[in-house]
């Protein structure tokens, strides 16, 4: 099987490019930075269906992309989560999160507005992401 981004996931993201197991998407929700892990494997829906092997590369490149998000951003928390409520395709959210933001302290879900980023602004901080993403082994631009 070949792998086919989730449609709703498509239309709220920017595709990054690709990792060794997973596609990096960047929302477009206007909070934070906030990246999504796809692992490109047809039909999964949780992490542990996973083989163990990919398991841990998973882990190898969430904690790579939380590290650049903590680095990069100084974000006071790095949010990381696996719901898939919506989207039962598997994926990881990273968000940076800021003191600052609309829903701190709590969770993002049900505590923003939804706006999402200017074209502008998601296609400039885009190409930042790809720039520091480029400094994890094995990342392939979009």
């Amino acid at each position: 099987m070949s792998f086919i981004l989730h449609s709703r996931l498509a239309s709220d993201t920017t595709i990054l490019g690709d990792l060794p197991l997973c596609q990096v998407l960047l929302s477009k929700e206007a909070l934070g930075p906030w990246l999504i892990l796809v692992p490109r494997k047809e039909g999964l829906t949780e992490i542990h269906h996973l083989p163990e092997d990919e398991q841990y590369q998973l882990m190898r490149e969430s904690s790579a992309v939380a590290s650049l998000l903590e680095n990069s951003y100084q974000a006071d928390k790095i949010n990381v989560g696996a719901l898939g409520n919506l989207v039962p395709q598997l994926h990881v959210h990273h968000i940076a999160r800021f003191k600052v933001d609309v829903a701190w302290p709590g969770p993002v879900w049900g505590n923003t507005d939804g706006t999402q980023r200017a074209e502008e602004l998601q296609l400039a901080l885009a190409e930042d992401l790809r720039v520091d993403l480029s400094n994890i082994t094995g990342f392939v631009s979009a």
